[in-house]
């Protein structure tokens, strides 16, 4: 592991690599920590710049063997993380270190370099260690000589400039992000999201898309029934077959094309929400969510109840309120708690009535990752839901309730049942209905 033609002991490099290790930048991301020290031992035996995206996802993630590179980009994420991580080290614990180590874009070999004073001349004083590019060179360092004071001034007036500039950047940059967080971040808020802004797990926002069957006849027609969202159960389903039948049974197939507007406005409310405060956000279709991508991210799902509820049997933690086609399932009614909650509402010629939406914060498959979903039955419920959940002054009185259920403190993992008013679809009153913890 040299860079390129500097010669590195062993010892020295391990020594460095500990330091990082222990450093506060390392000490908390067991993730990055096992990564690094992965690359670092392949980077000394010369194997690094064989290794392949699956090799680093099984070996150097403990990634299982099903792990598939074109379809979880965790291995390119992490890589990238690191190599931010590794500079931010250099830029502050790290800045006075006497071996320099990168992770070069696009490879999984690590470059060190030993840290060496600039030789000047004997009237000036030597120049700190710790003005040090981000990017390290891959070349070795020029042989000692005596700089002409012209160039060593113009050389001090290039790095003036370019400090200048970085500051400039850096401080316009932290000024905006700061006046964002200022304006609307709370307490609050950071108790309710703080599994998702803090973790250095990849976040996916997940909306739903609906299954519907394509009857291709001329005009093509399109048939949804919000109870089935799987493909043999649909074709199997007597309405369907019915309505095959009086058509004269033209050729079906899935079609999963379609979303509400509900979804849309939900997530981009969740995006522009969540955009300054979680490191990597990405966008799914709930169809395509698989269970490997549960189990290695954080997600966020936002849809109708069944499409996300038939999914994730099997998670460490069963609901307790649980979601039908109309209403919500009480499972183990408190005094005075009533078993069942059902919506009313009407769909013609106007879309208004009362509707009850969930929110829902799980573990994932492995209990090491988190998984919240804000469902209902109409779109209404659920981007009603959201707005509790990202308006600082509903924050807080979520915050109070859920501490009432946990004995003070936040809980961790929990269910908020509310109920939303709504009319043409959009949301007129919101009341928080009950909240269950899971122990």
């Amino acid at each position: 592991m040299v860079g390129e033609d500097n010669a590195i002991s062993c010892e020295l490099l391990q020594s460095q690599i500990d330091r990082i290790l222990r450093s506060d930048e390392f000490r908390n991301s067991e993730v990055l920590t096992r990564l690094l020290q992965y690359l670092a031992d392949k980077s000394v035996s010369g194997a690094a710049d064989n290794l392949k995206e699956y090799t680093v996802a099984i070996e150097g993630l403990g990634k299982p063997s099903t792990y598939d590179p074109q379809i979880n980009s965790v291995v390119r994420i992490q890589a990238g993380r690191l190599r931010q991580k590794l500079n931010e080290y250099y830029r502050a614990e790290g800045k006075n270190d006497p071996v320099l180590i990168e992770l070069p874009k696009g490879r999984f070999r690590l470059l060190a370099a030993q840290r060496s004073l600039m030789p000047i001349a004997e009237e000036h004083t030597a120049p700190s260690v710790s003005d040090v590019p981000d990017n390290l060179p891959e070349f070795p360092p020029a042989p000692p000589r005596r700089f002409p004071a012209k160039l060593l001034v113009g050389l001090f007036l290039a790095m003036a400039i370019l400090a200048g500039g970085l500051f400039l950047i850096w401080s316009t940059s932290k000024h905006s992000k700061d006046a964002a967080l200022a304006a609307g971040w709370t307490p609050e808020l950071q108790e309710l999201w703080s599994p998702f802004v803090t973790s250095s797990r990849p976040l996916i926002i997940s909306i739903e898309d609906p299954l519907f069957v394509e009857l291709r006849s001329k005009p093509g027609i399109y048939y949804r029934d919000r109870s089935l969202n799987r493909w043999e159960d649909m074709k199997n389903a007597p309405a369907f077959k019915a309505i095959g039948k009086a058509l004269k049974n033209p050729e079906i197939e899935p079609s999963r094309y379609y979303t509400a507007f509900g979804e849309t406005s939900a997530s981009f409310l969740l995006g522009r929400f969540l955009g300054w405060h979680a490191q990597v956000i990405s966008l799914s279709r709930a169809s395509q969510l698989t269970w490997q991508q549960l189990a290695d991210n954080n997600v966020i799902f936002i849809g109708v109840q069944n499409l996300f509820f038939d999914q994730i049997q099997g998670l460490p933690i069963e609901p307790q309120l649980i979601a039908e086609l109309d209403g919500v399932r009480n499972l183990h009614p408190a005094p005075g708690e009533p078993n069942f909650f059902a919506d009313q509402y009407t769909t013609a010629p106007t879309e208004q009535g009362v509707i009850y939406a969930l929110a829902t914060h799980l573990p994932g498959p492995s209990g090491n990752n988190d998984i919240e979903s804000f469902t209902s039955n109409r779109s209404a419920g659920y981007v009603g839901a959201l707005q509790w959940f990202t308006d600082p002054k509903f924050a807080i009185v979520l915050t109070q309730k859920l501490k009432g259920v946990a004995g003070g403190r936040m809980p961790r993992y929990y269910q908020v049942l509310l109920r939303v008013k709504f009319k043409d679809d959009v949301p007129t009153e919101i009341t928080y209905v009950l909240s269950r913890e899971f122990r």
